[in-house]
C-alpha cells in the first residue's frame, strides 16, 4: 500500500489558493484512478483506491489542519496502516519552482514549507518522495499574501498545466513504484510552451 498526501488548507475560502496546489493535484489524480474521499478521520478527508491499473491499494489523503500541521494527520494514518516515509509521497506548492512546472525528489529537507516541514519533524524523517508545484516568486515580499491568494489568467493556466501533470505523475508512480527515477526525469522535464 502506498500514501499520497496532497497538502493544503481545508475551507471554501481557501479553495484553488496557491497554498492549495497539493490539495487540487490529489482531486485530480482521484478523478484519475476513480477514487473519493469517503471517510473523515485521522484529522483529514481520505480514501482507499483499488484499481486495477494499480499493482496495490493507494490511500490518499488531504490533512483537514491547516497547513503547518499537516504531520498531525499524515502521521497517524501512517502508524494505522503500517507505512513509513518510503511509501509515502507528497505533493504541495513551492515558491522557489518555476510558475507550472513540477519537481520530483526522492528525499531531502522541506526547503521552508511548513506542512511539509512538520511532516518530517512528526516522523523525525525526510526520506519522504514528493511533488513540488512550481507556483513562482511572489512579486513582493508578500509572501503570505501570493500563497494564499487565487491564481487568474495565465497563472491560473499555468497552475492547471502544472497540477494536471502532477496528477498523471501519482498515477504513473501508482502503476509502476520501482520505476520512480524515469518518472522523476520525464516530468522534471516538462515545459510549459506559452499559454498552452
Amino acid at each position: 500500500m502506498k500514501l499520497f498526501v496532497g497538502l493544503g488548507n481545508p475551507g471554501k475560502e481557501y479553495e484553488w489558493t496557491r497554498h492549495n496546489m497539493g490539495f487540487i493535484a490529489l482531486d485530480k489524480f482521484a478523478e484519475l484512478a476513480n477514487g473519493s474521499f469517503d471517510h473523515s478521520d485521522f484529522k483529514g478527508l481520505y480514501g482507499i483506491i483499488k484499481n486495477p491499473l494499480f499493482p496495490e491499494p493507494i490511500l490518499i489523503l488531504k490533512p483537514q489542519t491547516f497547513m503547518n500541521l499537516s504531520g498531525t494527520s499524515v502521521r497517524p494514518l501512517a502508524d494505522f496502516y503500517k507505512l513509513t516515509p518510503s511509501d509515502i509521497v507528497v505533493v504541495y506548492d513551492d515558491m522557489a519552482i518555476e510558475e507550472g512546472a513540477i519537481r520530483l525528489r526522492l528525499n531531502g529537507s522541506s526547503g521552508g514549507h511548513k506542512g511539509m516541514q512538520n511532516i518530517i519533524d512528526m516522523f523525525s524523517n525526510d526520506q519522504f518522495r514528493r511533488i513540488r508545484v512550481g507556483i513562482g516568486e511572489p512579486p513582493s515580499k508578500d509572501s503570505v499574501n501570493f500563497v494564499l491568494g487565487k491564481p487568474k489568467g495565465d497563472s491560473y493556466d499555468a497552475l492547471n498545466f502544472a497540477t494536471d501533470n502532477a496528477a498523471k505523475a501519482l498515477r504513473d508512480i501508482a502503476m509502476d513504484d520501482s520505476n520512480f527515477s524515469k518518472i522523476m526525469s520525464k516530468y522534471n522535464s516538462i515545459k510549459r510552451k506559452g499559454n498552452d
